[in-house]
C-alpha cells in the first residue's frame, strides 16, 4: 500500500456554518456546496488553488474545554524578521479581529525562533500566524 498524499482538517465546533466561513476569510478558502440536510450539522470549505486541505467543521455538543493539542500555523511572515515581521503579524492580527478572532500571546523573537503570534478563532481554538 502506498503512502497517502491527500487528507482534510476537521474542526468539531458547535457552529460549523460560522466557524467555517471565519477560516475561508482567514485562508481565502471557499466553501463546498453541502447537501440541505447536512447544512445545520457541517460546514466544508477548500483552497481554490487545490494547493491546501480541505477543511471540515461538523458540530458537536460539548464546547471546548481545553488548549487545542494541534493547530494551525497561519504563514503570514515567512521570510520577515525584526520589525518588518512584527508590522505584518499586527497587520494580519488586526485583520482577524475583525473578523471575530482574538489575540493571545505575542512570542518575540528570542534568536531561535522568530516572533509569532498566538490568535483564537471565533470558538476559542488556537492558531499561529507565525
Amino acid at each position: 500500500m502506498g503512502s497517502i498524499k491527500e487528507f482534510q482538517v476537521t474542526f468539531d465546533c458547535r457552529e460549523p456554518a460560522r466557524v467555517g466561513r471565519f477560516w475561508c476569510e482567514v485562508l481565502g478558502y471557499v466553501p463546498v456546496a453541502a447537501p440541505p440536510e447536512s447544512q445545520e450539522s457541517a460546514f466544508a470549505c477548500v483552497d481554490p488553488t487545490g494547493k491546501g486541505p480541505r477543511l471540515y467543521f461538523q458540530r458537536v455538543p460539548e464546547g471546548k474545554v481545553v488548549k487545542n493539542r494541534l493547530h494551525l500555523d497561519v504563514r503570514v511572515g515567512s521570510g520577515l524578521v525584526g520589525a518588518e515581521r512584527l508590522a505584518a503579524l499586527e497587520a494580519e492580527s488586526a485583520r482577524l479581529v475583525a473578523l471575530g478572532a482574538t489575540r493571545g500571546q505575542l512570542l518575540l523573537a528570542d534568536g531561535v525562533n522568530e516572533s509569532c503570534q498566538n490568535m483564537h478563532d471565533v470558538e476559542g481554538n488556537e492558531f499561529c500566524l507565525d
